[in-house]
Order: C-alpha cells, then sequence, then structure tokens
C-alpha cells in the first residue's frame, strides 16, 4: 500500500465513492445522536466505560490467566498466539484436525487483521464470511472499508453485479433477474448462506467481549448468522485480541449500552449471542479460544497509547471523521480504518513501513473523533504523540525537518547572527520568491502568499523610534 495521502489523493477524486460515503456516515452518525440523547446518564456511562477499560488494561495479565482458568474449567481449550503467524499457524491445525476442508465464519477484525482467510486458503481451507457485508466484499475480492459497515463503499448495483457474477462459483447463484432492491439482496444472501449453514462442521468467530469471572464470550450483531455459526457447528474456534477481557459479568452492563448506540444507533442488539465453554447438547461440542497479542503488549506499554486499547469497535468515530468521509477505509491501508485505525495500527505493526508512518497525519485534529467515542478515547492526543514518535524516528521528509529546525535552534541562540539575518532578508526582500521550494513547502504556499518582508527589521525600527 502507498502512503496515506496518494492513496487517499486517488479516492477523492472518486465521485462516487465520496457520495455513497457521505451518504452513509451522515446517516449512521445523525441516528447515532438521536439514540445516545435518549440517555440522560450518558456521560457516566462513557466515563464508567473508560475507567473499566482502563483498570483491566492496568492489570491485563491477572484478568487474563483468570480468564484461560474459567475457560478451561468450562470445558474450553486457551491457546495463546504472540503474533499473526503464530495465530494462523494455531487455528490451521485445529480444523484440520477435525477433518475438515470449510469453515464459516462470523465478521472478526481480528482474524482480519492477521490474514486468516487468506492463510486458510493456502493451506486448501475454504473460509466462508456470513456477514451480509463481509460477505459481499469477499465475493468481490475487496477489502473491507469500514469497521461495522465493510462494504459501505459499495452501492446497490454494484453488490447486484457482485452477486450475479460470483455467487455461483461460492456455492448457491443468485437468482435468476436479481435486482438492486435491497430485500432482493438479502434474500439471496441468505439462500445461498444457508447451505453453508446446515453443513458446516467448523465455526470461526472472534468476540466483543470476553468476561474473566465466567470465562463467557459474547458476540453482538444484526443479522442472525453470528447466532447460526456460533450454535450450529460442531467445533467453534474463536481468536480474540487479549485486551477484550473485562473482568466480570456486571461490567458487561455498561457495554451492552454504550456499544450499539454508538454502532447501529439501537438501544439494544437484535442478536446478543454468550456462550461459556460447551455443554453436552447445547451448541458446539467442542470449543478452543486463541488469545491474540500481534502488537498489543507493545502498545500496552506507552502511557499514552495504550487507550487505543479501549476501544469497543463501535466505528463511532469514522462517521464523524471528516477525512474519512472523503478518503474512505481503503486509503488507510489497514483493517482498522479511519481515526481509530491512524492510531491503532501504527501501534501494532510500527512505523517502519510508509504506510504505517503516514496514518498518524490522516487527521485534521478536529477532535469530533474524541467527543463521540463511547469508551473516551483521546485521539487528537494519541495522534500528535504518534507524529512525534515518527519524526523522531527520522522518517521520509522529517531528517530535513529535524535539520531545519536544528539550524533554527542555533541561529536563535546567536542574536548577532539573527539579527545580520534580518537585514540581508530585508535588503533583498524584492528579490525574494513568492513561493518556497520544494514539493511539501509549494502544497502550502501554492494556495497561500508568503508574508512581505518590512522595510526594515523590527530591532532596528524599535532602536530608532524607541530608545
Amino acid at each position: 500500500m502507498p502512503a496515506f495521502p496518494e492513496a487517499a489523493r486517488e479516492a477523492v477524486g472518486d465521485a462516487t465513492l465520496r457520495a455513497t460515503l457521505r451518504h452513509a456516515t451522515h446517516t449512521i452518525r445523525d441516528k447515532r445522536a438521536r439514540a445516545v440523547a435518549e440517555l440522560d446518564d450518558w456521560a457516566a456511562l462513557r466515563e464508567a466505560g473508560r475507567r473499566i477499560k482502563d483498570e483491566t488494561l492496568r492489570h491485563l495479565d491477572t484478568h487474563l490467566i483468570r480468564l484461560e482458568e474459567s475457560v478451561t474449567a468450562a470445558g474450553g481449550t486457551v491457546h495463546w498466539a504472540a503474533d499473526a503467524a503464530e495465530a494462523n499457524r494455531i487455528v490451521t491445525e485445529l480444523v484440520r484436525a477435525t477433518g475438515e476442508t470449510e469453515v464459516v465464519k462470523v465478521k472478526s477484525m481480528a482474524t482480519q487483521e492477521i490474514g486468516l482467510n487468506e492463510y486458510l486458503e493456502a493451506e486448501g481451507i475454504a473460509a466462508y464470511e456470513t456477514d451480509l457485508a463481509e460477505l459481499i466484499v469477499q465475493l468481490g475480492e475487496d477489502r473491507p472499508s469500514h469497521i461495522l459497515v465493510p462494504a459501505i463503499h459499495r452501492n446497490r448495483d454494484e453488490i447486484r453485479d457482485i452477486f450475479r457474477e460470483k455467487m455461483g462459483s461460492w456455492g448457491r447463484p443468485a437468482p435468476e433477474g436479481l435486482s438492486d432492491a435491497p430485500a432482493e439482496l438479502a434474500e439471496a444472501a441468505r439462500l445461498h448462506l444457508r447451505e453453508k449453514f446446515l453443513r458446516a462442521k467448523v465455526g470461526i468467530s472472534g468476540a466483543n467481549f470476553m468476561v474473566a469471572e465466567t470465562g463467557t464470550l459474547v458476540v453482538v450483531e444484526s443479522e442472525g448468522n453470528g447466532r447460526m455459526c456460533l450454535t450450529l457447528p460442531e467445533t467453534l474456534i474463536s481468536v480474540v485480541g487479549v485486551e477484550k477481557v473485562v473482568p466480570t459479568w456486571r461490567d458487561l452492563e455498561v457495554f451492552l449500552q454504550t456499544l450499539p448506540r454508538s454502532s447501529t444507533a439501537e438501544r439494544m442488539n437484535p442478536y446478543t449471542s454468550t456462550w461459556t465453554g460447551t455443554a453436552d447438547g447445547d451448541g458446539p461440542g467442542t470449543f478452543h479460544l486463541v488469545l491474540l497479542d500481534n502488537g498489543r503488549t507493545d502498545a500496552l506499554a506507552d502511557e499514552v497509547g495504550r487507550q487505543a486499547l479501549r476501544c469497543i469497535r463501535c466505528s463511532a468515530c469514522l462517521n464523524v471523521c471528516p477525512v474519512y468521509e472523503r478518503a474512505g477505509g481503503h486509503a488507510y491501508g489497514s483493517v482498522y480504518p479511519g481515526p481509530i485505525g491512524a492510531i491503532l495500527t501504527p501501534q501494532l505493526r510500527g512505523t517502519a513501513s510508509e504506510v504505517d508512518a503516514s496514518l498518524p497525519y490522516a487527521s485534521s485534529l478536529c477532535g469530533a473523533c474524541y467527543e463521540v467515542c463511547p469508551v473516551a478515547i483521546d485521539i487528537p492526543e494519541v495522534l500528535v504523540h504518534l507524529r512525534e514518535r515518527v519524526a523522531e524516528e527520522g522518517g521520509k521528509g522529517h531528517r530535513l525537518e529535524r535539520a531545519a529546525i536544528k539550524a533554527s535552534t542555533w541561529i536563535l541562540d546567536h542574536p548577532g547572527v539573527l539579527a545580520a539575518g534580518e537585514r540581508l532578508a530585508s535588503a533583498t526582500r524584492k528579490a525574494l520568491p513568492k513561493r518556497l521550494p520544494g514539493p511539501g513547502a509549494r502544497q502550502w504556499t501554492d494556495h497561500r502568499d508568503l508574508p512581505e518582508l518590512p522595510a526594515e527589521p523590527f530591532r532596528d525600527w524599535w532602536k530608532k523610534n524607541r530608545t
């Protein structure tokens, strides 16, 4: 992926994409605002969520050990994955042990983060996405562009064409004469997926929350496909980031109020599925939990940046971000787009690559993302913090900037040199260019006039008039 500015430049030139994003994000955020306004104690719930998350992260090791003990006692098996490679290997071995060559999947950011679908495909295992938007992305050989609505960049005509052209090669084909009516598209997806649900022996999921106290995992969703994947297969494998743990069952009371209102603008999610280990004759007979680190403990060590781990993946910050609205999710080069992606991805992956080093600058720092975050992540604060880190590492463009600051510091420390420079600038002011050289500087001065230099420096004027 190119750096964010290059990717965004191409995206903002797509008028259809901009119109689609604007309509979708404005609709979602307006509905969210109305849903949040219904609660008189929203500010208190937001503060409670922040405190629960911060306290959990402060003692994350203790809560994870308790979670492992609870899951094991309930009949599940816990696996620890330090990175994406280890997580993919563990999941592949677990699927192979069942003898199956296909799995159904609940929408999961964690499995997208580690590239699980691609890894399974390379190992001869077909992974079928069952969330409607994820299905559209998968059939279209596309990438998600939104946390909540992965296919937000697609309009109905495009979705109809994808279903007509691709469904047949993945299973049940689209009905003849399929139109772009939402009800017909949804029915085509339902029929296509139903046969996969009924024959699948292995399901793969993530989780919105994990309760250390009981070993319970929680998935919230709106379509019912998650419930099918979590209950019908014989084996269930859940890949979950270690930051998703909460200490007690009672902690869910806060998040099950704030998450649906911030994400889908609903009072509660239509489907809230919870499961604790295994039970005879009820749900999967075998349950595996893969706890994923993949850079999270590195983020935890950063006192400023660790607040990104509070994120409950509601996507509210994307829907109010003026940068995301115009550039779309693909420009971020990550499964985590928008403001939260701009601070989470560089911490999980580091800032060595050009795209990751550019993400902290993919913001106007307007603060709208902080205002809507249900766990009060100060995204602008973390963005500035990460920009400082990128600058200190001397990435592309920053070496020259640091040299200029160093030279300026020396000049300001030597008043005689500064005075001589001021007089020289005033004496040659008519010969100075109206625009600065260099691509970065030109972007600024192409649309702004440089201030005119006075005929004499201020210090000389002061000596003559105010001695």
